[in-house]
């Protein structure tokens, strides 16, 4: 998907022509021009033909982003400048293209500031594009706070094109194994969780019990907040999963400690059915992160991805977490255990 020779499908050649048609004949971005929404199910190639489009914009005057740092980044020069305007400028400077990869709205609080992030944006006249596991109407779905976002919307399809991008094969099933990168980790099935982890996440869930009485590393996450991993070697930084996903943390949190740690590994995650969905969300925050700032993960679990993530309601994005960890190489437990 990544090399220069790929040869696209049908639905990713619409796609290019359509953020093609966004450049001149110098390969710069049409001034005043409408952007470009583009939408499909996980592994379809969205963000391959976006950053294709990307490398091909012969201007300095472009920015492209994960939605997820974008929008942490964002968080932080509001509150540090006083407003969206400020910040906006101060992350983007003079692009005339910025370009979102997983653009999405999951949350009431969010929606509010990607609604005044996108009034400033569609106001300055600059050309956006973004991929999306969502069509436009599709955002924020939580049906109690859906019809606030909907004038977003609205302003979303009139001011950029919606294209759909969802061809029959999800290409991360073919992905190879690598020796780096976010893949060169693994999907470690356990039948037990390894001695000396608590097996009980759902009991430690109802009686209150805090990761903090056991053994481990505190982390500080800034502001006086700390989480507390299981063990630390160097880059290396290992979590239970009741411990990062169980605790108050965020995407933003994550960000800020890959800057720290580039190899992951999370112990004991649970069938998520049987946690609460706000842990759940915390796990599909920590894969994409670790997927775009692609660093090796390790997944320990009692049962296969299309079990782990089955039969849980409500859980945004939850489809691209199940493509993203299909894509780690299945370690049989007891070759770890005797190597």
């Amino acid at each position: 998907m990544n090399s220069g020779t790929v040869v696209l499908d049908p639905a990713q050649v619409a796609a290019a022509d359509a953020l093609a048609a966004l450049l001149d004949r110098h390969a710069r971005p049409r001034k005043r021009h409408r952007g470009l929404y583009l939408h499909g199910r996980p592994g379809r190639g969205k963000t391959m033909v976006m950053d294709r489009f990307f490398a091909s914009v012969d201007s300095d005057r472009k920015r492209r982003f994960h939605f997820h740092s974008f929008f942490a980044a964002l968080h932080t020069a509001a509150h540090e400048l006083g407003s969206i305007e400020r910040a906006v400028a101060a992350l983007l400077h003079a692009a005339d293209l910025v370009c979102f990869d997983e653009f999405h709205v999951n949350d009431i609080g969010d929606a509010m500031l990607v609604a005044r992030l996108l009034d400033t944006l569609f106001a300055q006249r600059r050309t956006l594009v973004v991929t999306s596991n969502y069509p436009p109407r599709d955002l924020l779905p939580n049906p109690l706070f859906h019809d606030r976002f909907v004038p977003t919307i609205e302003r979303i399809l009139a001011n950029l094109d919606v294209v759909t991008l969802d061809g029959p094969l999800d290409y991360r099933t073919l992905g190879a194994h690598r020796d780096s990168g976010f893949v060169s980790g693994g999907y470690i099935r356990e039948p037990t969780h390894p001695a000396g982890h608590r097996s009980g996440i759902g009991t430690a869930h109802r009686t209150g019990v805090e990761a903090a009485d056991r053994a481990g590393v505190d982390l500080s996450l800034g502001n006086g907040r700390t989480v507390r991993a299981h063990t630390v070697d160097g880059d290396a930084v290992t979590f239970d999963f009741e411990q990062l996903c169980g605790a108050p943390t965020s995407a933003a949190d994550y960000l800020a400690l890959t800057s720290r740690f580039h190899r992951w590994t999370l112990l004991a995650v649970p069938p998520l059915r049987e946690v609460p969905p706000d842990w759940a969300m915390r796990l599909v925050n920590l894969v994409d992160v670790l997927y775009d700032a692609d660093l090796p993960c390790t997944i320990h679990a009692p049962e296969p991805v299309t079990e782990l993530t089955a039969g849980v309601p409500a859980i945004p994005d939850l489809a691209r977490t199940a493509s993203r960890l299909g894509e780690l190489p299945l370690v049989d437990d007891a070759i770890v255990r005797t190597a």
